[in-house]
C-alpha cells in the first residue's frame, strides 16, 4: 500500500513526458525543413508549444539527437502498422523481408522533408554510432515480424546483413524515391540469398577443426 501514492505521481508525469515529446516531434517535423534537423529547430519546436528552455532540457537531453530518435521509432512504429494485416507465414522469406523494408521506407516517407534533414544529420560523424543503433533497432523489428527465432550467432548476423541494406535503401528513398530504393532492396535480397545458397553447400567449420586437431597433436602427440 505505500507504493500506491508513489505509482499515482509517477504515472501522470510519465505520461506528460510521452505526450509532450511526441507533440514536440510533431512540431519538429514542420520546423525541420525551414531549420535543418538541429538545435534551432527544437527551440522552434518547443516555443511553439509554450515550452521553456529548462523544459526542453528536461525533455531532451541530447538535444537533436533525441528527437531523432524518437523519429526513427515513430516510423517503425508506423511500418508495424501498416505490416499488421500481412500475414508473413504466407510470404517466402525474400519476400518478407522486401515487404518489411518497403513498409519502413514509406513510413519515412510520410514525413520526407524533415526525414530527410534528419538523416543528414545522422550521416554526421558524430552521430554515426547514433545512426547505426537505430538501424540496428529496425532491423531487428523487420526480422521480427518476419518470424526470425534465431538464438544463435545467426541472430545478430541476420540483423547486421539487414541494418547493411536499411541504411542505403532508406537513403536512398528520401533523395533518389521509391523506384530506385526499391530496385536496389531486390537486387541486395538477391545478392544476400545467392551467397545463403552457396555458403549452405561449404564446411566453414572445416579449418578450424584443422587446427584444433593439430594443436592437440603437438600437445598430446600423435596417436599410433
Amino acid at each position: 500500500m505505500t507504493d500506491a501514492p508513489h505509482l499515482s505521481n509517477a504515472e501522470p508525469e510519465a505520461d506528460w513526458v510521452d505526450q509532450m515529446e511526441q507533440a514536440v516531434l510533431d512540431a519538429a517535423v514542420r520546423h525541420a525543413p525551414r531549420t535543418g534537423w538541429n538545435g534551432r529547430m527544437i527551440r522552434a519546436a518547443c516555443e511553439e508549444l509554450g515550452l521553456s528552455a529548462g523544459d526542453e532540457e528536461l525533455l531532451f537531453p541530447n538535444g537533436a539527437r533525441d528527437l531523432a530518435a524518437l523519429l526513427s521509432r515513430r516510423h517503425d512504429d508506423r511500418a508495424t502498422a501498416a505490416l499488421a494485416d500481412v500475414d508473413p507465414a504466407t510470404l517466402k522469406i525474400r519476400e518478407r523481408i522486401a515487404r518489411a523494408v518497403s513498409a519502413r521506407m514509406e513510413a519515412g516517407a510520410a514525413d520526407l522533408e524533415a526525414t530527410r534533414r534528419c538523416a543528414a544529420f545522422l550521416a554526421l560523424p558524430t552521430n554515426a554510432e547514433l545512426g547505426l543503433q537505430l538501424a540496428w533497432e529496425t532491423a531487428d523489428l523487420l526480422w521480427r515480424w518476419a518470424g526470425d527465432t534465431a538464438t544463435d550467432w545467426n541472430h545478430y548476423s541476420k540483423r547486421v546483413i539487414l541494418s547493411g541494406i536499411l541504411i542505403p535503401a532508406l537513403t536512398m528513398r528520401w533523395f533518389d524515391g521509391r523506384e530506385p530504393a526499391e530496385a536496389f532492396v531486390a537486387r541486395r535480397i538477391e545478392n544476400v540469398m545467392a551467397f545463403e545458397k552457396w555458403k549452405a553447400g561449404k564446411d566453414f567449420d572445416a579449418p578450424f577443426r584443422k587446427m584444433t586437431d593439430v594443436l592437440a597433436r603437438m600437445r598430446y602427440g600423435a596417436r599410433a
